[in-house]
């Protein structure tokens, strides 16, 4: 049976492995001229179920709303972007209630931990060289309350098997010495053992050879112009002009699922949600972090890899605006220079690169992993800013509902029904 893949970021990647694994014969058809170009090039490079709550949560309608027109804030929605996608930011802020936001966060922390458990009993045996670290993660707050609230959530996301560690001012900087030029506003932190992090990019680009070595024929300049349907069923797919037939398709194409399928009369509740990062070259700091950092005040994060420092965050709903603002940007160098005071202007260098990509994300922030109403069509997109936290496991999930095969974590919480 042949499985064609449209995308060639983390999802469709992983997917493509484990079909592949189940003895399909695999094509995996990419836009660009190589894999991982696009939304998971530069993200925060984080694997983390410490962080898989919905963005979402009870109060953001109050918290949009401050901070419109604020071009530094964490959450940024453009005036201009609102009138396409109201049918979605209705169901967002609906999601936002107390109990549906405590249903999509289980579903979320499931498999996220899930997931980390498919990194690291499928593709760490591999070798594959991303900068893994497997030191968990660290939140850090300069205010009281704001731990206490945090340690409380901490407590109850221990039910679902997250393990934490509270931590005073002193274990903090014990655990984490770079954080001593900052420690003056710094009241404590909690660490997370189990998250991992990593480069996302290289992660791709080796699996992709791994992936061609297995036998997986993945095709690079070969943008998916439409999928075709026969005997009302999938049939395959039209690839630069070209018919390509195949018996199952996933749709594993970020935010261009949604465009994708639409023809076909299948609805995917997508929206872009514009996600920013810049890459510090940290080799010559006399001191670097030893794991990712997220500074909750600042909704942002920075987590080393290798020799590099990506810090990361914010999000901003523009459509697929492809400006560059540079407030976002300098957002990001503040941050570095706020947690690491040495650094003044070194994270303002010529030399920094800065990255935005479109993090495809639904209205209730749980990705979508499963068929569709075309037999043979399946989705698996949507993890929004946990894209390269669920990937491994959701490749796993969707190759074993494709296979038909008994899944770990209920499959009936991630598919496209439930909209």
């Amino acid at each position: 049976m042949h499985c064609q893949i449209v995308g060639g970021g983390l999802l469709g990647l992983t997917s493509a492995w484990f079909l592949r694994k189940l003895g399909y014969e695999v094509s995996l058809y990419e836009k660009d001229e190589e894999v991982s170009l696009g939304t998971s090039f530069a993200n925060g490079g984080m694997l983390h179920a410490s962080e898989a709550n919905p963005w979402n949560h009870p109060g953001i309608f109050w918290q949009a709303l401050k901070m419109l027109g604020k071009e530094d804030s964490a959450l940024l929605i453009r005036p201009y972007a609102v009138a396409g996608m109201l049918p979605w930011i209705f169901s967002f802020f609906i999601n936002s209630s107390v109990s549906r936001f405590k249903k999509n966060l289980e579903k979320n922390a499931r498999l996220a931990q899930f997931s980390i458990k498919v990194l690291k009993d499928e593709f760490l045996p591999l070798g594959l060289d991303f900068d893994c670290r497997q030191v968990g993660t660290l939140k850090i707050y300069s205010n009281s309350s704001a731990l206490a609230i945090a340690c409380s959530l901490a407590d109850e996301a221990s039910a679902m098997g997250i393990r934490h560690t509270t931590l005073n001012r002193s274990e903090l900087l014990e655990l984490e010495p770079c954080l001593e030029d900052a420690k003056g506003e710094l009241v404590g932190g909690i660490h997370y053992p189990d998250d991992i992090s990593g480069d996302a990019y290289s992660f791709c680009k080796a699996l992709s050879r791994v992936c061609v070595e297995s036998g997986i024929d993945i095709r690079l300049n070969s943008p998916v112009d439409e999928i075709l349907v026969r005997d009302g069923k999938f049939g395959g797919l039209r690839v630069n002009n070209e018919t390509v037939s195949g018996d199952v398709c996933v749709l594993a194409a970020g935010c261009g699922s949604k465009a994708l399928a639409k023809p076909l009369g299948i609805k995917v509740p997508l929206e872009p949600v514009k996600g920013y990062s810049i890459t510090v070259d940290a080799k010559e700091w006399r001191l670097k972090p030893r794991m990712p950092i997220i500074d909750e005040s600042r909704h942002a994060a920075v987590c080393p890899l290798g020799s590099r420092l990506r810090i990361a965050g914010t999000a901003e709903f523009a459509g697929f605006n492809a400006d560059m603002v540079t407030a976002r940007i300098d957002n990001l160098s503040d941050v570095c220079e706020a947690l690491f005071p040495f650094t003044k202007n070194i994270a303002r260098d010529s030399d920094v690169s800065p990255w935005f990509g479109y993090r495809p994300m639904t209205s209730d922030g749980v990705g979508i992993i499963g068929g569709t109403d075309l037999q043979g069509l399946f989705l698996n997109t949507g993890h929004g800013h946990l894209g390269w936290t669920m990937a491994p496991g959701s490749g796993k999930l969707i190759a074993d509902i494709i296979s038909d095969n008994p899944t770990v974590i209920s499959k009936t919480d991630y598919l496209l029904s439930r909209f």
